[in-house]
């Protein structure tokens, strides 16, 4: 992918939206069609850079308008709306500017930050297979010779195709954190390293066109200036894992609303069932009760995703333990609403639009399979645990970057 020189500077939140939907709808148009032929979007993704939407969390101080958590909430949600598979694909650049919020030096933020501002892309390489436990990366980060090497080989690495720059979490041999676990570094790695290798075998059945591939380090050597702690932003309150959570909730009430919306003009071109005795299927009073319940979950989601990120918002103003733990739990139930919604919709889509929307001419299980697909990422189930414990007890959740 050829990397963006001059990318468009957005100047307010307002514009930011309007972007944000503008690339939406150009993204709708063709959603379908790469989904069926798995067309990775090289091309929308290039638009996606230029148009300066992935610098919206660069601080001003470094020359960005660092919008708020509500806004870059609705950007995912619109681009979700549009085309999931890309709006996923930035969900990791966003969260590894976080870890350069937290953790990086002025030095490397003002490097990384102007690359973001230039149209660069960052994309993840953390998740591994055969790993038990979220505390322990087999990947290694050994320094030598005062700068580093990167041994290792990652999964589900979404956007890593496309990106200019890899973030590599990996364990520190020998460091331990104070809680003694092992200690963690993000290596920021140039998708040009010597012995960094990108295998696009992603084969899942939905979010098709995420590229969510193999990363292979082999000896990858990288400068100690290039290097970030990880484990240290979790041993104080913060918003780090709610935002990443957050920003999942605003792609799965994207795809909600998306799927509803598909429902609803499949219902007024559907045959209407005969013993109903109307004319038009939209008069069918159980298809009228089906509608609305799909429409009350999508507003539900919709209203208490707004709220999750209003409330990490006040917790990056006012960072406390307590504000901290809000936050999360908000975001907690943000994602819940909305993954139960996209479920919801994605199916009901199908008893609106009748037995021609379950051709795959139309498509239209895209929906779903991108919904179960990408409500797999951390499941909700232990979210509900997490919010009945503070809602009963006021338990506070824990900091690990997944709540």
């Amino acid at each position: 992918m050829t990397a963006v020189q001059n990318a468009h500077r957005i100047s307010d939140e307002t514009e930011a939206l309007t972007v944000a939907a503008d690339l939406a709808a150009h993204f709708a148009e063709e959603a379908a069609a790469r989904d069926s032929g798995r067309q990775l979007p090289y091309e929308q993704v290039r638009a996606l850079a230029a148009s300066g939407l992935l610098a919206l969390g660069v601080p001003r101080e470094h020359g960005g308008i660092d919008a708020r958590t509500e806004t870059l909430t609705e950007v995912f949600r619109l681009l979700a709306e549009g085309d999931p598979s890309i709006a996923q694909i930035p969900h990791s650049h966003y969260t590894f500017l976080e870890v350069l919020r937290h953790q990086g030096t002025p030095a490397q933020q003002e490097f990384f930050y102007s690359e973001v501002l230039a149209g660069r892309q960052f994309a993840n390489a953390q998740s591994e297979r055969g790993t038990k436990t979220i505390d322990i990366d087999a990947t290694t980060l050994t320094e030598q010779g005062g700068n580093f090497v990167v041994d290792g080989r990652k999964f589900y690495s979404t956007g890593a195709l496309f990106a200019d720059w890899i973030a590599v979490r990996a364990t520190l041999p020998g460091r331990t954190t104070p809680a003694g676990k092992p200690a963690k570094a993000v290596a920021y790695l140039p998708r040009t390293a010597a012995g960094l290798s990108i295998v696009d075998d992603w084969d899942g059945m939905g979010q098709k066109t995420t590229a969510s591939g193999t990363v292979t380090l082999d000896a990858v050597r990288v400068p100690a200036f290039h290097v970030v702690p990880f484990s240290p932003i979790f041993d104080a309150p913060t918003t780090y894992g709610s935002q990443a959570q957050i920003l999942h909730a605003a792609i799965d009430a994207g795809i909600a609303a998306a799927a509803l919306n598909e429902g609803v003009r499949a219902a007024r071109s559907a045959r209407p069932y005969f013993e109903a005795g109307v004319t038009d299927a939209v008069d069918d009073p159980l298809l009228i009760q089906l509608a609305g319940e799909a429409a009350v979950g999508v507003r539900s989601a919709t209203a208490v995703l707004r709220e999750g990120a209003r409330s990490i918002d006040a917790a990056r103003r006012t960072l406390t333990e307590q504000t901290a733990a809000v936050a999360s739990i908000d975001a907690a139930a943000a994602k819940v609403a909305a993954a139960r919604a996209s479920l919801e919709a994605s199916s009901v889509l199908f008893e609106l639009g009748g037995t021609r929307s379950a051709s795959d001419t139309s498509n239209l299980s895209r929906y779903w399979r991108d919904a179960r697909t990408h409500t797999l990422h951390d499941p909700t189930r232990w979210k509900i645990q997490h919010i009945g414990r503070w809602t009963l007890s006021g338990t506070v959740p824990p900091r690990h970057g997944l709540l």
